[in-house]
């Protein structure tokens, strides 16, 4: 049975989302998720407390992740261990792979300058992103096609709704989280989905600004 995978979720520990991590194991399981990958912004504390939520639960595999936010542009980790401090491009993809991680050009026409000049540092391209308006998509796909760069897709999700909306579909099943390692490096694989309406922008700003008055407060 082929691995649906959703490589791109972020909870309640990402400045612009509420999502607890047994609400992110719940509608993983109900839209028959294999896989799903926890990709906070510039902190591993989500995918820790995903883990730690699933760890009786055998039909779903977390990934720890963490989307840090560099002087280029946002690069997804996944497979670290570790946090990571640094918020230079360079630096922080070499972490990546020094803790035996994937480096993930995410979204690359969304907040990066010049994606071709970086994307051969990284292991994969986010090609099909849930947040990104369409065309932006079809550039990230034509990218990853140019470069010869493996692809992954991934919901981007803030809210329950989305997660599992855009997934990566690899072409058999996977037993285990060095079995995805290897799927998302070389794998056979489908990016579907489509993407969320540009509602789900102003809501995660609507949250980001509640977190902080309350922060405040």
């Amino acid at each position: 049975m082929p691995a649906e995978v959703d490589l791109h979720v972020h909870t309640k520990y990402s400045f612009d989302s509420l999502l607890e991590p047994r609400t992110i194991i719940k509608s993983a399981l109900k839209r028959g998720l294999s896989a799903i990958a926890i990709t906070d912004h510039n902190t591993l504390k989500g995918s820790l407390a995903t883990l730690r939520e699933a760890s009786s639960i055998q039909d779903l595999m977390v990934i720890l992740g963490i989307e840090i936010r560099t002087n280029q542009g946002d690069i997804v980790g996944l497979f670290v261990q570790n946090e990571i401090d640094s918020r230079e491009f360079y630096e922080v993809v070499e972490e990546i792979k020094r803790q035996g991680g994937i480096a993930i050009l995410s979204h690359p026409y969304r907040g990066h300058e010049k994606p071709k000049s970086i994307i051969k540092y990284v292991d994969a391209v986010e090609a099909l992103n849930g947040r990104c308006l369409p065309n932006e998509n079809i550039k990230a796909k034509k990218l990853a096609k140019v470069t010869n760069t493996p692809t992954v897709a991934g919901s981007d999700a803030h809210f329950s709704f989305e997660i599992g909306c855009v997934r990566t579909r690899f072409c058999k099943e996977l037993s285990d989280t060095e079995e995805l390692r290897r799927a998302i490096l070389n794998g056979d694989r489908l990016l579907i989905g489509k993407e969320a309406p540009m509602l789900v922008h102003a809501l995660s700003f609507l949250v980001e600004i509640i977190k902080r008055v309350k922060k405040i407060a």
